[in-house]
């Protein structure tokens, strides 16, 4: 169980709050076109989810089991070791924004893969780190991603990690899904007490791992660099770190930008992307900045967010990877759509300064 090494009275709380039970479904790789899935196993996959769910490109992760003997398995016989499972999690994504070996850096830089006997407070043979590929190019990427950090020298012990092929994968009880959201004090709880971060920190604060010449892997540089969490706790407020980097809600009419009317662009607080124009702003009366349409719909990714026992559309950006907002379909014409975003996580650049500050492409919009 997730967990054996805490305190017995967090224990007890935390299993006031988790149903048992429900039985699981075999999930399906997505049929939408542009859309691809990858399939990793790191330990609690709450932590992987939620780890997956803050990379731009990123749709959506399922928590769920693969690997194993048997069909439908349920939490309890996973974690009986009944069916040789792994808690897995299955990351849907766009190839276009985020490569499947940008992918395994992620997955590499949020794990032990060194310890084969599961993954920091949670032991045992379902806890284990592997990289299920679907198809034959993810097992090329994976393997050369593999040796790279090998051969990076990084870890002093063994590379245990297995690449194995994905025959099924089964999603999670409800209630496992989006437990980092749906949960937030009890995970964060969980997760501080499982010594995940602590390690990470140790490993990776001074170190880092590029996959060079893996595929599609081929780096970019981004016009918009999101700055590391060391330098947004110094730059950004209090409500903008809450807001962009920790899925926050500002108060309503109580904000920067809820009545601007002036003319320009509103760029991401945190990477400078244009998101949004003052010629699709429009008054809402919700108390938020509210748009009928990005400036770039390059730069806004929707993701489903299944928090406050509702599922949302949440809009984050595609280069700082900030928390915006969310979308909903009550807007006005043209397009019947409101873009609800945060004044926390944008900063607004009048239309007398688009071109001092680089954004002269958009004066066009003023004229």
């Amino acid at each position: 169980m997730k967990y054996m090494a805490l305190l017995a009275i967090p224990l007890l709380l935390v299993a006031l709050f988790v149903p048992l039970g429900s039985i699981s479904a075999q999930f399906e790789e997505p049929a939408s076109a542009g859309q691809a899935a990858a399939t990793f196993a790191g330990g609690c996959f709450w932590c992987v989810e939620a780890d997956f769910e803050k990379v731009a490109g990123v749709s959506e992760v399922i928590s769920g089991y693969a690997g194993g003997e048997r069909a439908n398995p349920s939490y309890e016989a996973v974690s009986s070791g009944q069916t040789r499972h792994l808690e897995a999690a299955q990351v849907i994504f766009d190839p276009a924004t985020v490569s499947y070996a940008q992918l395994l850096e992620v997955f590499w830089t949020h794990v032990d893969p060194t310890d084969n006997g599961g993954q920091f407070v949670d032991r045992g043979p379902h806890y284990r780190t592997a990289i299920f590929y679907h198809d034959e190019e993810q097992k090329e990427i994976a393997e050369e991603s593999r040796k790279a950090l090998t051969d990076s020298g990084i870890f002093d012990r063994p590379i245990v990690t297995e690449i194995r092929q994905l025959n099924a994968f089964y999603k999670a009880e409800g209630y496992h899904q989006d437990y980092y959201k749906n949960h937030s004090i009890r995970y964060r709880f969980y997760r501080y007490n499982s010594g995940r971060d602590q390690f990470l920190k140790g490993v990776w604060e001074n170190n880092e791992f590029k996959i060079s010449n893996a595929g599609s892997a081929a780096e970019t540089v981004s016009a918009y660099p999101r700055p590391d969490d060391r330098t947004l706790q110094s730059t950004l407020t209090p409500m903008q770190y809450r807001v962009t980097q920790q899925d926050g809600t500002e108060p309503a009419f109580s904000n920067e930008y809820w009545d601007n009317k002036a003319e320009g662009i509103y760029v991401d607080m945190v990477s400078g992307e244009p998101l949004f124009s003052s010629a699709d702003k429009f008054k809402s009366g919700t108390g938020w900045p509210s748009f009928t349409r990005p400036l770039e719909s390059d730069n806004v990714v929707e993701k489903a967010d299944r928090s406050l026992f509702m599922v949302r559309t949440e809009l984050r950006s595609t280069h700082g990877d900030s928390h915006l907002g969310h979308l909903f379909d009550d807007g006005p014409r043209p397009t019947g759509l409101r873009y609800c975003i945060n004044s926390a996580s944008l900063r607004f650049v009048p239309k007398e300064r688009l071109e001092v500050e680089g954004y002269n492409k958009y004066a066009d919009l003023f004229e």
